[in-house]
């Protein structure tokens, strides 16, 4: 039925994940490199910090909670069919915010697996 990643970042700068505009650009960067097809887009930036964003897209959405005053995001990347590949945009926005710590799990929704996890520390 399809992908979802479930991402979490660590130790992530503060000004970078508070940055709204910034923030919808990587997604919107990571939709289209990875396939996505967007249909709507809504980015909420809290005071005194925070940001959540949703893009809805043909295959599904990709949604994005910050916590800029832990160092913290969370994303979920869902994709169904199989012209979309998840992990590229998942690959970019990686590549643009710089976490120092990542977790990652990805379910293949509608099917009985057992899920993949994939945790890096990075520089």
């Amino acid at each position: 039925m399809g992908r979802h990643l479930i991402v979490e970042f660590f130790n992530c700068d503060f000004d970078v994940i508070n940055d709204e505009k910034f923030l919808e650009s990587v997604l919107v960067k990571g939709l289209n490199e990875a396939g996505g097809r967007i249909i709507w887009k809504f980015f909420y930036k809290f005071h005194p910090y925070g940001v959540t964003g949703v893009i809805l897209i043909a295959e599904s959405h990709l949604s994005i909670h910050t916590w800029p005053e832990k160092g913290y995001v969370a994303i979920d990347i869902f994709t169904c069919g199989s012209k979309m590949d998840p992990w590229k945009a998942y690959k970019r926005i990686v590549e643009e915010i710089k976490p120092k710590r990542v977790r990652v799990l990805e379910l293949k929704r509608g099917a009985f697996h057992k899920p993949k996890i994939v945790e890096e520390v990075l520089s």
